[in-house]
């Protein structure tokens, strides 16, 4: 297993592992944050999906998903889909569980991303993942932002496990 395929994997692979720390997150925990842990659950969901989509939109040409995601300045609220200001990167997240969509609707939103992202990698040759896309001001192959991407969803869901702790959430693993 190499190239498009294998990239594509990977990030169907992280759909299953935050989506399995986020199950039993209800509506009225969505927003919660404790201290030293700025992110909270439904951010996380909303911030990943949009990165996902962002990369995606960079080899495809296509925008974010309307249906899901509305650019907005921060003061409308929204319960299907992600403000793209509050989501975006170097957002600071609210805690107000009603600046975002419910739980089901994130869960919903991030899993779209995930597939989204995999279906527009497994489109690509192997030259064209050498090829570079300007990530935030620098040119960075492909390939390297995919699995950057990857990386980017499990490192959140390392975040979303130690807001699990700190709310006394039960285990998922283990």
């Amino acid at each position: 297993m190499s190239g498009p395929d294998a990239l594509a994997r990977s990030i169907e692979a992280t759909e299953g592992l935050l989506l399995r720390f986020v199950a039993d997150i209800e509506d009225e925990e969505r927003a919660l944050q404790c201290p030293g842990l700025p992110n909270h659950v439904i951010w996380v969901l909303g911030h990943c999906a949009m990165t996902m989509n962002r990369l995606a939109s960079l080899i495809d040409g296509e925008p974010l998903p309307e249906s899901d995601f509305f650019q907005g300045d921060g003061t409308k609220r929204c319960i299907e889909r992600f403000d793209t200001e509050l989501v975006r990167f170097d957002s600071t997240p609210r805690p107000e569980a009603d600046d975002y969509p419910s739980m089901e609707r994130g869960r919903v939103v991030y899993a779209a991303a995930c597939r989204r992202l995999s279906r527009v990698v497994r489109t690509l040759d192997e030259s064209a993942l050498e090829s570079t896309l300007d990530w935030h001001g620098t040119p960075v192959r492909i390939d390297d932002l995919v699995v950057r991407v990857g990386f980017h969803n499990g490192a959140h869901a390392g975040q979303v496990l130690d807001l699990r702790r700190n709310l006394g959430k039960s285990r998922v693993i283990g």
